[in-house]
């Protein structure tokens, strides 16, 4: 019985300042990860460190996250109670997702991060690894799906949203809080969600190639950047305001283009869902469904982005990629 520790890089793994070049850029291993963790010989489980992928999330693809879920994978397989991935922040809540998407095991995948690196008083990379540790070696997270671990709290990668550009306790899950919390040690699961089932095996050659465009929505928007993109996409999700509402200029833009790709909608407000028949004017919800729009529910934006990408590149057609985003939205 063991964990498995995947490291990626990021803000956690950056311990120090190159001569010569700004800001802080040294990475750090795993072992050097683990060696800063007060209290991690109490665990009583051992930790399989397993360096790769070290870039900043930023940088981080479809393609590796697939792999990066397939280690996983071989992990659990080989014996491991529970997987811990360590990444940066700033894509943080759609690797977890993407993630989420294709686990197929009841052991714990945690993924978690830090806001100041280790140059830095009040560092917390070392207290958000020990706390994933200890909830990929809880029992009582088996079965909850891929899970993220910062500030003592546990969330669910499937509401998870990074909140601010710098605060410790940027990560929060609005529209339903935390699943639960590490307590002096202990993990405490306070609910559990239904978990789906995970998609089916996605190619990440087609992933690389399938291209889904986000178009946020601003007032006095005239949809000038919307013109021919079903010449270089595959599919659309597209921001509303508040509900899921577009200036109407745009309406008809949108309709034409859910005639030729999967278009999605979704709310650009950062919690709520999409509603489905309440407004009637054009451009709001009720009409863009009728032009054929897809309903993206609570998803938000970049969540509903990475679902579709999975989705058309494992080949769905419309009316699979309109179901599952009535059970994941």
């Amino acid at each position: 019985m063991f964990i498995a520790l995947i490291t990626l890089g990021g803000t956690i793994a950056m311990g120090g300042i190159d001569a010569g070049r700004p800001g802080v850029v040294t990475r750090l291993t795993g072992a050097d990860l683990t060696a800063a963790v007060p209290g991690l010989a109490d665990l009583g489980v051992p930790v399989d460190v397993r360096d790769t992928h070290a870039v900043p999330s930023a940088h981080l693809t479809g393609r590796q996250l697939l792999a990066v879920v397939d280690e996983a994978s071989r992990a659990v397989s080989g014996g491991a109670t529970g997987v811990v991935v360590t990444q940066g922040t700033d894509t943080l809540e759609e690797t977890a997702f993407l993630a989420d998407m294709v686990w197929p095991h009841a052991a714990p995948l945690v993924f978690t991060g830090a806001m100041r690196n280790p140059t830095l008083a009040g560092a917390d990379g070392p207290a958000n690894l020990l706390a994933a540790l200890r909830v990929a070696a809880a029992p009582a997270a088996r079965d909850l799906g891929v899970l993220v671990a910062v500030n003592d709290e546990v969330h669910a990668a499937r509401w998870l949203r990074k909140t601010h550009s710098t605060s410790t306790s940027t990560f929060a899950s609005p529209n339903t809080g935390p699943l639960g919390q590490v307590i002096e040690g202990e993990v405490r699961v306070l609910t559990r969600p239904v978990r789906h089932e995970p998609l089916p095996p996605v190619d990440p050659d087609r992933l690389d190639t399938t291209r889904v465009a986000l178009y946020v929505v601003s007032m006095d928007d005239d949809g000038l950047l919307l013109n021919d993109l079903d010449d270089t996409h595959h599919a659309l999700v597209v921001a509303g305001f508040g509900v899921g509402h577009v200036p109407a200029v745009l309406a008809p833009v949108l309709e034409g283009l859910a005639e030729r790709m999967p278009v999605v909608l979704t709310s650009r407000s950062g919690a709520g869902s999409v509603l489905r028949h309440t407004y009637g004017a054009v451009g709001s919800e009720t009409d863009l469904q009728r032009r054929g729009l897809l309903n993206g529910g609570l998803l938000d934006p970049y969540k509903a982005r990475v679902l579709l990408r999975l989705l058309l590149a494992a080949g769905a057609g419309r009316d699979e990629v309109a179901a599952v985003l009535a059970r994941h939205g």
